[in-house]
C-alpha cells in the first residue's frame, strides 16, 4: 500500500516476504513500513553461513529482510525475550558477504545505515533485484522498537552472543526506512554525494595553504571529497 506523503516522497507499506514485484515497484526516498517476519544478522551470523559454511538456520527465502542490527534484548523468562530498542549499525562493514546472501538465500531487502559502496549495489542488489533500506537518523532505536510486536526466534544465541545472534522478528508497520539504493542498483546517497562534490571546489577559494601541512594534510579540493 502507497500513501501520500512530503513532496518528492512516497509512504509505502509492504508485508513480508517481499514479493520480487513489490521490490521492483520501489523508489529512491520512498520511506517504507514493513509487517511480517525478518531476520537480523551481522558479521556473526555472516561468518557462520560464508566462513564455517553452516546452513541457515530457517528457509531465508520465506524470511527474506536481513536486518543489520544491535538489538537492545533481554531474556525475561526462560525462552522469552524483551526488545524494546533495535538500532541500525553500518552496513559496508559487511558488504563482502552481502552478494553471497543475495544469491545463495534469495534475500531481498537489506536494512542498515550508512549505505554500501557503487560497486555492490551495480553487482550484487541491481543483479539479484534487491533493495537496500536505510535508517533514518540517529537515536530512534526506541521508535523502531515500537514496531517489534515479538520475539519469534533466537538462533546462535550461545555461539555469538545476544547482540549477533540471529533473531527472528515479527513485526509490524516497523520504519521508517528510507528506499537508499533501488533495485536497479541506483543510489540516494551517490546521488546527493555528486551534487555536493560538484559544488566543494570553489569553497577553497582564496584561502590560504593550511599551516600545518607538515602533518600530512589533504590541501587538494579534489582529494577531500565526500
Amino acid at each position: 500500500m502507497t500513501q501520500a506523503t512530503p513532496p518528492g516522497m512516497r509512504e509505502v507499506h509492504l508485508q513480508l516476504p517481499l514479493s520480487e514485484e513489490s521490490v521492483r515497484a520501489l523508489q529512491l526516498g520512498d520511506a517504507v513500513f514493513l509487517s511480517g517476519l525478518l531476520f537480523t544478522g551481522r558479521e556473526g551470523v555472516y561468518r557462520q553461513l560464508f566462513e564455517r559454511g553452516l546452513a541457515p538456520p530457517l528457509d531465508l527465502r520465506t524470511c527474506n529482510v536481513n536486518f543489520h542490527c544491535s538489538p537492545a534484548v533481554s531474556e525475561v523468562a526462560p525462552g522469552q525475550y524483551r526488545m524494546p530498542s533495535v538500532t541500525a549499525t553500518a552496513s559496508f562493514r559487511f558488504a563482502k558477504y552481502v552478494p553471497l546472501l543475495l544469491e545463495r538465500y534469495g534475500v531481498r531487502a537489506i536494512i542498515g545505515k550508512g549505505g554500501m559502496q557503487p560497486e555492490v549495489y551495480e553487482s550484487a542488489f541491481r543483479r539479484f533485484g534487491a533493495v537496500y533500506l536505510t535508517t533514518v537518523g540517529y537515536g530512534l532505536g526506541a521508535t523502531y522498537g515500537k514496531g517489534i510486536r515479538r520475539v519469534k526466534d533466537v538462533f546462535w544465541k550461545e555461539e555469538l552472543g545476544l547482540a549477533q545472534a540471529l533473531w527472528v522478528l515479527e513485526v509490524e508497520n516497523l520504519g521508517p526506512f528510507l528506499v537508499e539504493c533501488d533495485a536497479e542498483g541506483r543510489s540516494l546517497f551517490a546521488r546527493a554525494n555528486a551534487e555536493i562534490n560538484a559544488r566543494l571546489q570553489h569553497l577553497y577559494a582564496g584561502l590560504p595553504p593550511p599551516a600545518l601541512r607538515r602533518l600530512g594534510e589533504v590541501t587538494s579540493p579534489t582529494e577531500e571529497v565526500l
